[in-house]
């Protein structure tokens, strides 16, 4: 069987979203070798998106919920006495699921009812497999539905709280009833062996996230004249930036004219507005909210380092992002992220909320000499791709559809 040869069905929460850019690149290098993909989600028809690559995916996508719950308990109640059968396999499965869930049994039933919708879309379309993204209630759908009569199934393993709630997630289920599992990192496929049987872990794959061939730089880009500490992503706080704003401030003592960009927004917005007024560097610091994936390039290449101070995280994209377009990094020892950035050699890592260590690495990013600031790039940049060319990964998706691998 070759890519040509496949269809399958994409399954996410939410889709487009902003923090999801990583799917829509999988999606797209999967139609680029060949494979027809059909976009199913929950919920994002009404997203407020802004990037044009993403207005243009939604339009490409099916959504359970955009008729309402109304609407979905209903089509199921139908389903259900069209094939009482199966209909009472899943009904079992979903309730034994709910049991020391994250969720009381009402959510499983309505994700019973999210795969009888996707069951009915799926009669006569052509799919044979359909790979879900996040180990949380889009698994647990696609192993309804394949309960249901549905395709063969598997799913992407992204971050640490699925990690964390793996004993209430089922995945011993999940995963025996996969075709397959991919997990982002090395790191992140040690987590989820923890909770399953030997017999099992062969089925659990590394694949990881990837970038396209436009992501990656073909030459060196000057850096900033003046230096420019950027971080990327959602105004949250496992994302540690209170911690950044705290040792950037020490920086600023010792280089007045630094810059700190923070690239993203969210619910910790005013606290970190809050915390900036009150360390009186407002002048130093700004904020840009949303922005689109051709100004997340802009920012980078404005940037003399990339700083992600996270507390918890799977393996940050941004990271590779910057990597990918020459540039260092300073981030924390923690999940997948040691398995990409080199300290020394394509930046630098310090300990998960230790806000003089990371002063300390912020400080030595504005010693070094652009000689080796360039040099780390170069060193990143060749990293990057080696391990995160979004062709080469989603070839192994395509091996793995196809029953290849």
């Amino acid at each position: 069987m070759t890519a040509h040869d496949l269809h399958v069905a994409y399954l996410v929460n939410q889709y487009p979203k902003v923090s999801h850019t990583f799917i829509r690149r999988e999606i797209l290098a999967l139609e680029r070798l060949g494979v027809s993909v059909s976009r199913f989600a929950l919920r994002g028809w009404d997203a407020d998106v802004v990037d044009p690559q993403d207005i243009e995916e939604r339009a490409r996508t099916r959504y359970t919920l955009q008729t309402g719950l109304p609407g979905l308990l209903g089509g199921a109640i139908r389903h259900a006495f069209r094939h009482p059968r199966p209909a009472w396999t899943a009904f079992k499965a979903a309730l034994s699921m709910s049991r020391k869930s994250t969720r009381p049994w009402p959510y499983h039933l309505i994700y019973l009812a999210h795969a009888m919708r996707i069951h009915r879309w799926l009669e006569g379309s052509g799919v044979t497999h359909l790979h879900a993204h996040f180990g949380t209630n889009p698994a647990e759908i696609a192993h309804l539905l394949r309960l249901l009569g549905g395709p063969s199934y598997s799913f992407t393993i992204h971050g640490m709280d699925e990690a964390d709630n793996a004993p209430r997630l089922n995945f011993d289920r999940k995963v025996d009833g996969a075709k397959f599992v991919a997990c982002i990192s090395a790191f992140t496929r040690a987590q989820l062996l923890r909770h399953l049987t030997p017999d099992d872990w062969e089925k659990v794959k590394v694949v990881h996230c990837g970038l396209p061939k436009r992501a990656f730089a073909e030459h060196e880009t000057a850096l900033p004249a003046t230096p420019n500490f950027l971080c990327i992503g959602r105004l949250s706080g496992e994302k540690g930036h209170l911690i950044l704003l705290d040792a950037f401030a020490d920086v600023l003592k010792q280089k007045p004219d630094a810059r700190l960009t923070l690239a993203g927004d969210g619910d910790l917005r005013d606290v970190i507005e809050t915390r900036i007024a009150r360390l009186g560097i407002v002048d130093a610091v700004r904020i840009t909210g949303w922005i689109t994936s051709e100004q997340v390039r802009d920012e980078i290449l404005n940037c003399h380092v990339l700083v992600q101070p996270s507390f918890i995280e799977g393996l940050p994209v941004v990271i590779m992002e910057a990597m990918a377009l020459r540039r260092p990094v300073i981030s924390t020892y923690i999940a997948g992220i040691p398995e990409l950035v080199r300290p020394g050699e394509t930046g630098w890592l310090v300990p998960a909320g230790a806000i003089g260590d990371l002063s300390d690495a912020m400080q030595s990013s504005l010693d070094a000499s652009e000689e080796d600031l360039q040099q780390m790039g170069r060193l990143g940049g060749k990293r990057a791709l080696a391990r995160h060319s979004i062709d080469t990964e989603a070839a192994k998706l395509a091996a793995l559809f196809a029953g290849q691998v």
